[in-house]
């Protein structure tokens, strides 16, 4: 397993897509490592086998350019948070050492969503107590430097957004290689609130919107519960103009 700067977590294998692919292509656009974690196979969705589904994340994670995708396995709505699935999160933290960990908002309208917010939030803070062991190793206690919530589907006024404009064509991108997920229902597959044309207008217009309050075409919304510490509340300090008597 190779170390990552940012590893992004899901519930499911399109999660991530939905909520982060802009700013993982953003990222890895810049020369940063990104490893990413689908919990489930997805298997209790309504459209799509495992197999079928583990293809499409693949495809999706060459197109935003993530070092690795890798699944826990999960069972698809049985996100509980015992020791067995707590230790597979925390080996995976331990052994890659991310700077910053992306997990989901912790108050969505999908259970698996909200279970898995609480199972990773957890995690991130055992995996840097060096008392806190697991079977099979996993290496030596680590705690990332940031740990962010993004959105999948209800959102709130974000604590920080990443310009992802540059990247947003990758985004729909990988968004397209879940066509189980995304494609309007047709032969063998039932019509659901993914497959409908409104939901891919749902995430863009939400990602256009944050854009829209920030200045660029499109945005990415994450949250912190930490505060976030700065050197200054300069944008550049080193564009600060000479001061008389500087010279």
């Amino acid at each position: 397993m190779t170390r990552v700067d940012l590893l992004a977590f899901g519930p499911h294998p399109d999660d991530i897509e939905i909520g982060l692919a802009g700013t993982i292509a953003v990222h890895t656009a810049a020369g940063f490592r990104v490893g990413l974690c689908d919990l489930t196979r997805g298997e209790l969705g309504s459209n799509g086998t495992p197999e079928e589904r583990e293809a499409e994340a693949e495809a999706a994670r060459v197109v935003i350019g993530a070092d690795w995708r890798v699944n826990l396995h999960w069972p698809d709505g049985g996100i509980m948070g015992g020791d067995t699935q707590l230790a597979s999160a925390v080996r995976l933290i331990r052994a890659c050492r991310p700077r910053t960990i992306a997990i989901p908002y912790w108050n969505d309208r999908h259970p698996d969503h909200r279970a898995a917010s609480e199972v990773l939030t957890l995690a991130a803070f055992r995996s840097g107590l060096r008392r806190f062991t697991t079977e099979g190793g996993g290496g030596a206690d680590w705690r990332a430097d940031w740990l962010c919530y993004y959105f999948i589907n209800d959102s709130i006024p974000p604590s920080l957004a990443i310009d992802v404009s540059s990247q947003y064509d990758r985004k729909r991108q990988a968004l397209a290689c879940h066509r189980t997920q995304f494609t309007p229902a047709g032969s063998g597959s039932v019509e659901t609130r993914l497959t409908s044309p409104r939901f891919a207008q749902l995430i863009e217009s939400r990602d256009a919107h944050l854009g829209a309050l920030t200045g660029v075409a499109f945005a990415e919304g994450l949250v912190v519960r930490e505060p976030m510490l700065r050197p200054h509340l300069i944008k550049d300090w080193r564009a600060a103009p000479a001061r008389a008597g500087d010279l």
